[in-house]
This record gives structure tokens, C-alpha cells and sequence, in this order.
């Protein structure tokens, strides 16, 4: 399962450099497959969507600091726990029962992501 932040979230910032993938950016801020991961060229993410891993995508929020699901791991393979929930200190990254993966599909996210 991803992690989402909550709207609870006080855009403090203390996430974001704990994720091992660069899932994690700030509201409006458009993010990229390529940022943080191996991704080059026209990829298909775990979610089906198909992107220019350097073309910008929209943000997922405007308000708030916001996770792309198709780049979360929940830290599997780098850490016992997600670091950003460990951080956070109003614990608004929680698990994303939208999108629900098991630990084999996130170790394979990794692997997908960082060329392994």
C-alpha cells in the first residue's frame, strides 16, 4: 500500500528529504518519473499511466506536500518503515487504502525505479 499525507499535513517539509525514491514534493509543484529514480524515455508506471519520465506532470496537490503513489515504495528495500511517517510530526502520512500493494509488488516498484 502507498502512503498519502492527509490535508492535516502543516507543509513543514520533514518528508520529503527522507524518501528514497523523490516521491514526495511540495503543493503545486509538478514532479517528474525521472526525479530521484533511474526512469528515461516514455515509461509505464505501476499505475498504468505512461509518461516522459523528464516531462512534467501536475501536481497531485495545491494545498500540501503530496506523495505520487507510482513512485512509493513505503521504503521497502531501504528502510524497516516509511520515513516520511516516521518524521512527520502531526503523523498526517498514512497508508493509502486506495492504493493497496503488496510487499512484493513495492520491492518490484523499487527495482522498476531504480534500474535493479
Amino acid at each position: 500500500m502507498a502512503i498519502k499525507i492527509t490535508d492535516e499535513c502543516i507543509n513543514c517539509g520533514a518528508c520529503e528529504p527522507e524518501c528514497p525514491n523523490n516521491a514526495i514534493y511540495e503543493g503545486a509543484v509538478d514532479w517528474k518519473a525521472s526525479e530521484g529514480t533511474a526512469l528515461k524515455g516514455m515509461v509505464v508506471l505501476s499505475s498504468g499511466l505512461t509518461v516522459n519520465a523528464d516531462a512534467a506532470q501536475q501536481p497531485v496537490s495545491d494545498d500540501y506536500y503530496f506523495i505520487v503513489t507510482d513512485k512509493c515504495t513505503e521504503c521497502k528495500g531501504f528502510h524497516e518503515e516509511p520515513q516520511c511517517a516516521a518524521v512527520c510530526p502531526v503523523d498526517c502520512c498514512v497508508p493509502d487504502e486506495d492504493h493497496v500493494e503488496s510487499e512484493e509488488k513495492l520491492l518490484e516498484k523499487k527495482a522498476f525505479l531504480h534500474n535493479e
